[in-house]
């Protein structure tokens, strides 16, 4: 039975590892450790196929460790045990640990004292978010370090690397310098997927395979393989104008071809600005939930990452619609751009021949819905264009026009005084 690529092509040491320069580079964190010798309990923590498993066996190894590779979920206690009876066998022993995460408190319980007397080291790989998902316990005997989604650049590197080597397809396929790019966009920084991708191509008996191939055999649409073309950007453009036309059946469908694509990145970018451009104030919550939404997708990655993405569109298209903070932030932009005036005196941080009576009253809040803030010379500009087409915004907007009502002034020492009178 042949050996699958990807498993082919991982590294056995860190000076193999493709990308994350922050932690195997020069003054990366792991590169640091091996320098001075020094073996840490770790959790490295990313989106699946980033290398988490790859980079923890390769750390491992760069020290000469004995590895153990186990799962938190579908590990037994009893290996665990077994595990850990292994250090008087080896002084350096690494536990790899899958989803550790999941781990339930009868198994950390059995981890924790051998990683704080270092009879073991524990490098645990989750695609969670480990400052929620991980036990306090667990997190603060370990370092916890991100792993990054791989740039289209360092994926073509890795492809490259595969076609040449003699434990990969040995120069035996030959690829376009187009085609290895399209593999690398659709891999949306997942080398593992990058990789099968590429197995499978080499089976043909094109040659070079170009990208008319990869559409063909991965039944990949164009648009999707050639993200620089319109095709992608369009849907993009459609999934936007989509929601903010509040037809969410359309806005699903064209989410439904960028998840064909697997390019989360593209969905989350568009979705976060149309919630706050189209949505905006008529719908705080929802804007909020979008980009929880997002982290969700981020975390559990393809195909489950359709689920929140889904549930976002749905609630986004169906929500009322106002673009007043994006009109207002945009004509505020135009105007700061056409008179870059300084603050008034009292506003700086460190006011200069400033009275103690003109400063800024930082001990009076009931005077500061009366004093003026804008400069002199655009003092009755108005920015912020109240709606009222939604509940929130009727709520916002009754304060606004309680606020419009008062008459600011630029003397402070007036204000004091008048209240003090008072």
């Amino acid at each position: 039975m042949i050996t699958p690529l990807a498993y082919r092509m991982r590294p056995t040491h860190l000076d193999g590892i493709i990308g994350q320069p922050h932690l195997v580079g020069e003054g990366g964190f792991l590169r640091n450790c091996l320098e001075n010798n020094m073996l840490v309990s770790c959790i490295l923590f990313g989106p699946p196929g980033s290398g988490k498993t790859t980079i923890a066996e390769a750390y491992g190894n760069s020290f000469n460790a004995h590895i153990v590779k186990l799962n938190a979920v579908t590990s037994s206690k009893k290996q665990i045990e077994e595990a850990i009876s292994l250090h008087e066998l080896y002084p350096r022993l690494v536990l790899v640990l899958d989803e550790v995460h999941r781990l339930n408190k009868d198994k950390q319980d059995l981890l924790l004292p051998h990683i704080e007397s270092g009879d073991i080291y524990l490098i645990g790989a989750t695609t969670a978010n480990p400052y929620l998902a991980i036990n306090p316990a667990l997190r603060s005997r370990c370092h916890l370090l991100e792993v990054k989604p791989l740039t289209t650049e360092e994926i073509i590197i890795g492809l490259k690397r595969a076609i040449e080597a003699y434990n990969g397809l040995n120069n035996k396929a030959k690829f376009t310098d187009d085609a290895l790019e399209a593999i690398a966009k659709i891999s949306n920084g997942d080398l593992r997927f990058a990789y099968n991708i590429l197995e499978v191509l080499s089976l043909q008996k094109e040659s070079p395979i170009t990208v008319e191939t990869i559409s063909t055999i991965t039944r990949i649409p164009n648009y999707i393989i050639d993200k620089d073309e319109g095709g992608h950007y369009d849907a993009v453009s459609a999934l936007q104008k989509s929601i903010r036309g509040s037809d969410v059946d359309a806005a699903l469908y064209y989410l439904a071809r960028l998840i064909a694509a697997r390019d989360l990145e593209s969905i989350a970018r568009r979705l976060i600005i149309t919630a706050y451009e189209d949505i905006g104030l008529a719908n705080p919550a929802a804007v909020d939930r979008c980009y929880q939404a997002i982290q969700t997708a981020r975390e559990v990655g393809f195909p489950e990452a359709s689920i929140p993405l889904g549930f976002s569109v749905c609630e986004l298209a169906l929500s009322p619609k106002s673009k007043a903070s994006y009109n207002a932030i945009n004509k505020a932009i135009g105007k700061a751009e056409e008179m870059p005036l300084p603050p008034l005196d009292y506003l700086v941080l460190t006011p200069v021949n400033v009275n103690e009576e003109d400063r800024y009253p930082y001990d009076r809040p009931d005077i500061w819905e009366k004093m003026q803030y804008l400069p002199n010379l655009i003092k009755d500009e108005k920015f912020y264009i109240p709606s009222f087409d939604s509940k929130m915004e009727q709520s916002l907007n009754q304060n606004y026009l309680r606020l419009q009502k008062i008459k600011r002034t630029t003397n402070v020492a007036r204000l004091r005084k008048l209240k003090n009178e008072d």
